[in-house]
């Protein structure tokens, strides 16, 4: 019978250890080949890779992850996992052929560096500003300062544009001298995968990335694709310049880029490109050191592995035997023909099997859970380290292939509309004899090894019986066993979390700090409306009619907002007659009210902000407006009442 009553993290149990052993046993440890590739051209580093604020606040440090050091994994580590984790310990400057340089290791995604005629030209910025700052100013010591002559974003996810105010000055921004360039519709995307959706993705983000779980062997190792994201500052800059059409070709500073556009792969809107000059290829993220995600714990679109597994066939028409090395904006480069083209054709085949097999499953009539339970990867796939699912997972991608061509029902009427978590849990428990029977059964079957039952057992008594503290602890316990056995960073991390706060409760976090100035300076007017209207409490709204004129002096837009119906909508370019009131300022003014640098009744004080009609009808509208939570219940009921 195991401890239940501990906070602390256990030990691995026989089952779990002699699961990592059988690991062990079966995978290629003595190729090497990917250690000599992360430590090639290495140039210098930042100590621990440590970067601060301003404020002294450290937002990156690899000190936490010295554990790393050591080769042999320990029993509460995938072996597999604790080989990658090491990997992606590798940080600092590398060249990767003359010319191009990359900064890993100081962020979970990379910079990339491209030396042009007179200047740099700076691909993907980090998460963070801070972070942005420290590897632009790595290189600089390097290789010598010289002006950022272009930024590009290869997509939409925040990790490759949240810096990018920290490697372009502030004349540059003012001027618009230095291009801006991404994918075509990056900031539609950007907005929807980050702001939008943006406080539910948050919390899930904290189970698919472990940032607030313990450094180390019981708790987090990595993220598959890095250690972590930082936790410094963000802000999206608005591209100058959009790239449209695979072929299209920009000179910047002289150095010719072909692009490749990718859009609904790893991201909605993402593009790849290559370089003659240096004969360098960049697939952005879509061929890494490890199976991706086709819909990440944290939430999106499901992406198409279908179109993913062709735009890899694409990019092998276009330029294999081209490029002499290739790179992404994770993990180490690979180089020679042969090296790449193999990685390529590998990554293509991964994601088109996982497609095709799933499909086929799918359609003799198999469940999304029956064909995770189902598929196994052919044997030239399984053996390849690039190819394994420290990021995504063969088991919950093939789900997401599932979701997407079929959504979340299974066809039996069973599963079209079952109880709610704590209704359904009550039920299961008082089916199964109580919670005592629970308790006495899923410790025998703990003891067995047999974690993935115990855990949705349990799962219905902690619903039912939220404060029930052996319920709590031997889920937890049961969750950490699964946690240690896991091979992807991302399962591991859910199932530690879930421990940990079945344990210990929800973290305390500060609360959310509000949206950048510059980031709200990016969207366009119609995308601040969008995420307003989310914030409507339906309910509150009920019989209400709230009509308001807006004109922006400074873009020339005016809108009608509209409160009807219980939804919020807009109209753009005309007026209403019948408005409750009016107001007339510059967009800049309604950024720095959501930006919480002034209030609405101060930029009236002081002449910003011209009224008409009755304008406590817009306190009205925003008194119906919900704010978000940073932190919600997952493993365990909601405690407040959502309505």
């Amino acid at each position: 019978m195991t401890e239940i009553s501990s906070s602390e993290p256990k030990d691995a149990t026989a089952s779990v250890i002699a699961q990592q052993t059988a690991m062990r046993n079966v995978l290629p440890f003595s190729d090497t080949r990917d250690f000599d590739d992360a430590a090639r051209g290495f140039l210098g580093t930042i100590e621990n890779a440590e970067i601060a604020n301003p404020q002294g606040r450290t937002v990156w440090s690899l000190k936490p992850y010295g554990f790393l050091s050591a080769e042999e994994a320990p029993p509460t580590v995938n072996p597999s996992l604790w080989r990658q984790s090491r990997l992606n310990m590798q940080h600092g400057l590398f060249e990767v052929v003359p010319g191009v340089y990359q900064v890993r290791g100081l962020d979970i995604a990379n910079m990339t560096l491209i030396e042009g005629d007179s200047g740099v030209i700076v691909v993907d910025t980090l998460t963070s500003i801070e972070g942005a700052r420290a590897a632009l100013d790595l290189y600089f010591r390097h290789r010598g300062q010289k002006p950022v002559a272009a930024v590009i974003f290869t997509h939409t996810h925040t990790d490759h544009w949240g810096g990018a105010r920290g490697v372009l000055e502030e004349d540059a921004l003012a001027t618009g001298r230095v291009p801006i360039i991404a994918p075509n519709l990056f900031m539609e995307h950007a907005v929807s995968e980050n702001i939008i959706a943006g406080p539910a993705m948050l919390r899930r983000a904290q189970y698919q990335f472990g940032p607030l779980l313990a450094k180390g062997p019981r708790g987090q190792v990595d993220c598959g694709l890095g250690k972590s994201m930082a936790a410094g500052s963000v802000a999206l800059l608005r591209p100058t310049d959009l790239i449209m059409a695979t072929g299209d070709r920009r000179v910047i500073d002289g150095v010719e880029f072909e692009f490749q556009m990718a859009p609904n792969s790893e991201a909605p809107a993402e593009m790849h490109f290559f370089i003659s000059r240096y004969r360098l290829l960049n697939l952005a993220e879509n061929c890494t050191h490890n199976f991706h995600n086709l819909l990440p714990f944290r939430g999106a679109d499901v992406r198409d592995a279908l179109a993913w597994s062709k735009y890899l066939n694409e990019a092998l028409q276009l330029w294999d035997g081209k490029a002499e090395a290739m790179c992404g904006q994770h993990h180490w480069p690979v180089w020679g023909r042969e090296r790449i083209g193999t990685m390529i054709r590998q990554q293509r085949d991964l994601y088109k099997f996982a497609h095709d097999q799933t499909i086929r499953l799918m359609n003799h009539g198999l469940t999304a859970a029956e064909i995770a339970e189902t598929i196994r990867l052919p044997a030239s796939l399984e053996g390849a380290w690039h190819g394994r699912g420290y990021y995504g997972h063969i088991r919950h991608n093939v789900k997401a292939i599932y979701q997407k061509y079929l959504g979340w029902y299974d066809a039996n009427p069973v599963n079209l509309d079952p109880l709610p978590p704590v209704e359904s849990g009550k039920k299961y428990v008082e089916y199964m004899g109580g919670a005592e029977a629970i308790l006495a059964r899923a410790r025998n079957d703990f003891a067995k090894g047999e974690f993935r039952f115990v855990a949705q057992a349990l799962g219905h008594l902690v619903f039912a019986e939220p404060d029930n503290a052996a319920a709590r602890g031997l889920l937890a316990d049961t969750l950490e066993q699964l946690g240690y056995a896991a091979e992807s960073a991302t399962w591991r991390n859910a199932y530690l979390f879930g421990a940990q706060e079945l344990r210990q409760g929800m973290p305390k976090v500060p609360a959310r700090p509000p949206m950048p100035r510059e980031t709200l300076a990016a969207l366009r007017t119609e995308q601040l409306w969008d995420v307003l209207g989310i914030r409507l409490n339906g309910p509150k709204a009920e019989g209400k009619h709230i009509v308001l004129n807006w004109t922006f002096s400074d873009t020339g837009e005016t809108f009608v907002l509209n409160l009807e119906n219980c939804a919020l909508t807009y109209i753009e370019g005309v007026q209403a007659d019948n408005a409750d009131a009016g107001f007339t300022l510059a967009r800049v003014t309604l950024d720095e009210v959501i930006a919480k640098l002034t209030s609405f009744p101060e930029a009236v004080a002081a002449g910003k902000v011209k009224l008409s009609g009755n304008p406590m009808k817009l306190a009205e509208l925003m008194g119906l407006m919900d704010e978000f939570p940073r932190m919600f219940e997952i493993v365990e009921p909601k405690r407040a009442v959502v309505g």
